[in-house]
């Protein structure tokens, strides 16, 4: 048997996670009809990981406005109708004994995009389904349309877009809220000096460009209740010189806990392109345990975090207080039951339907 606290329980304010292993939000560009709506395939895809036995499965970027979508057919939560299409998947995970989460977004001037796979790449067009997009300033990312800048008061409608999507994601049945910060998004955007080069009180100095996101944050905290869990997901560094790094995260997360939020999912890049990324088996995990050391946080680990000997030495050297894995857990949506079989755990949440598998047979 062995001893590990992969599998003990997390708990955040009023919300107790069975293990510690989660699901990263991965977006799928598969919402209906290009209205937002989640579908079925969300409901079989979010699914899969609760009878796999994940702690939190967090949903993927989910726009709290329609300009705020990575792609035409990227999920929202700006109205009523996307909110209940959601109660379902909710209460589907929460029968599995997993905890929901949503990660709230807005994608900047990386908003509409063609999806992955489309023959197509770059901006959409607005004649072809597209819109106009917006960030910080009137920097385009490589490849992509030129945004507008956005104007103050443009951007306080922002920070209500945020607030009102995690009202509408709680009703929805979320147990937990995560504001997406990374990945070049439009958070991001403002953080970094490479693409926010703003003379007002939204650029400039660290608190300046941290503005936004702690708005955000004490708006979401204002408006959901106490017992609420916030989670904001931050890309820790951009890889390159004069812009975003670890030692800035490590104080604005310290900043935005004080604002009310209480863990940070810690990754990196999609702010710029041209850079050196040394990509590799855990590759972001120092940065996380930088981010947890440095501001006194809870972390999480996340980035080709891929076997259950690996996820547990992350979690048992204190290195970060939870792992969120993404592609593993496309290749292997039952990961959690798969580890606790290699590391000789037993669970008590094996599906009935499944249990048959949990030891060999002789």
């Amino acid at each position: 048997m062995t001893q590990t606290s992969l599998f003990s329980p997390m708990t955040i304010r009023d919300v107790e996670i069975r293990n510690r292993i989660w699901v990263a939000p991965m977006c799928q560009y598969s919402a209906d009809d290009e209205d937002g709506m989640s579908t079925d395939w969300h409901l079989v895809h979010l699914g899969a990981f609760a009878q796999g036995g994940a702690g939190l499965i967090v949903t993927e970027a989910t726009a709290v406005s329609p300009e705020g979508r990575i792609s035409p057919q990227d999920l929202g939560i700006w109205n009523d109708e996307q909110a209940a299409g959601f109660s379902r998947i909710t209460s589907f995970l929460r029968g599995l004994g997993a905890t929901s989460g949503i990660q709230l977004a807005h994608a900047g001037r990386k908003a509409s995009t063609f999806r992955p796979w489309a023959s197509e790449k770059g901006s959409v067009a607005p004649d072809a389904g597209g819109w106009p997009t917006v960030a910080p300033s009137a920097i385009a990312f490589p490849g992509y349309a030129t945004p507008a800048q956005l104007e103050p008061d443009e951007i306080e409608a922002i920070v209500g877009d945020f607030a009102a999507a995690a009202r509408r994601a709680v009703d929805a049945g979320f147990d937990v809220l995560e504001i997406h910060a990374a990945h070049g998004y439009l958070v991001h955007q403002f953080l970094s000096p490479l693409s926010n080069t703003r003379t007002d009180s939204y650029g400039g100095s660290l608190q300046n460009r941290a503005r936004l996101l702690l708005d955000i944050v004490r708006a979401v905290r204002a408006t959901v209740a106490d017992g609420v869990p916030l989670l904001v997901r931050f890309s820790a560094t951009d890889w390159a010189d004069g812009g975003w790094d670890e030692a800035q995260t490590a104080v604005v997360a310290g900043w935005a806990r004080e604002a009310g939020a209480d863990v940070f999912d810690i990754s990196s890049g999609g702010n710029v392109t041209g850079v050196s990324i040394p990509v590799g088996a855990g590759y972001q995990v120092p940065l996380a345990e930088f981010v947890r050391s440095e501001a006194e946080v809870p972390v999480i680990a996340v980035g080709l975090i891929t076997s259950p000997q690996q996820a547990a030495e992350v979690i048992d050297s204190g290195r970060a207080d939870a792992v969120m894995l993404g592609r593993e857990m496309l290749r292997h949506p039952h990961f959690v039951l798969r580890a606790a079989h290699e590391l000789g755990v037993e669970l008590d949440y094996w599906p009935a339907q499944y249990v048959r598998a949990q030891w060999p047979t002789s």
